[in-house]
């Protein structure tokens, strides 16, 4: 008598690809999510550049083109990751998708990561894409510190993950995402430096936007490549730690508590 097989079973990353190929397929099936992640980013870079042009006239030392790259990564996140992840999440919540995949073998967190993992390679391939760029057009110097910089691409992607998870859960219908996402957009475009400079702030009001959730691990990206977050300049690779350390401090603290609201607040299924 022979005995039954036992059943197969998966690994972590394989049930994450898994998700990741599928939620893949139908973001290259959603012609205004593809527009979102390949077209408007860039599209805003002009405009972006613009600005930053004329914040310059009014702060005097203001770097224009390390402003531009860093600011242009910022915004990639903000409209691939946490806006495409925001509808994602509340469509497939909607669909009973995300209820149905906690029947099965993946976790809670799995589920969450693997929806997010083709939005969080886009928008990593797209800030690499500007990078090479930027260093190459525009003669910008190599980065002072890649660790910082992955450091805070990896915390700015976990995190923007999270407040997606977040927003989806006020967020009633595919429909109305653009409205639940708005004040989020709109103080990480005005309030953590990519649009507005924190340089050409007040010193006040320069503080109190660096407490804001989006604000520190975006200035690790420029901390890590430029050496300084426009407060002044750090001394080496040692210095570009110290200079980092409060940023990262916070960047960590803002993602554990997204995570942890996420974990609490995220819904699995429409209301009734």
């Amino acid at each position: 008598m022979s005995l039954a097989a036992a059943p197969a079973t998966t690994t972590p990353v394989g049930r994450l690809l898994a998700l990741g190929r599928a939620e893949a397929v139908l973001l290259r099936r959603n012609r205004t999510a593809m527009f979102l992640a390949l077209v408007l980013p860039f599209a805003l870079v002009g405009s972006l550049r613009s600005i930053l042009r004329a914040a310059s006239e009014q702060t005097p030392g203001l770097d224009v083109n390390a402003n531009l790259i860093t600011s242009s990564m910022g915004l990639v996140l903000l409209v691939v990751v946490y806006c495409n992840l925001t509808t994602a999440y509340t469509a497939r919540r909607n669909e009973l998708v995300m209820k149905r995949l906690r029947t099965g073998e993946a976790g809670d967190t799995e589920i969450l990561f693997g929806t997010a993992v083709p939005s969080i390679g886009l928008a990593l391939l797209q800030c690499l894409l500007l990078g090479v760029g930027g260093a190459v057009l525009l003669d910008l110097r190599t980065p002072a510190n890649p660790l910082l910089m992955l450091a805070g691409l990896a915390l700015s992607a976990v995190l923007l993950t999270a407040l997606a998870a977040l927003s989806s859960a006020v967020t009633k219908t595919v429909e109305t995402a653009g409205i639940t996402t708005l004040p989020l957009m709109l103080a990480a475009q005005f309030g953590s430096g990519l649009m507005v400079p924190l340089e050409s702030m007040s010193d006040t009001m320069a503080n109190v936007c660096r407490l804001l959730p989006t604000t520190p691990a975006l200035q690790l990206l420029r901390i890590g490549w430029f050496g300084t977050d426009g407060t002044g300049p750090s001394e080496g690779f040692a210095g570009t730690w110290s200079q980092a350390a409060v940023p990262l401090l916070l960047a960590l603290a803002w993602t554990a508590a997204a995570a942890w609201a996420t974990r609490h607040w995220f819904r699995w299924e429409p209301r009734r």
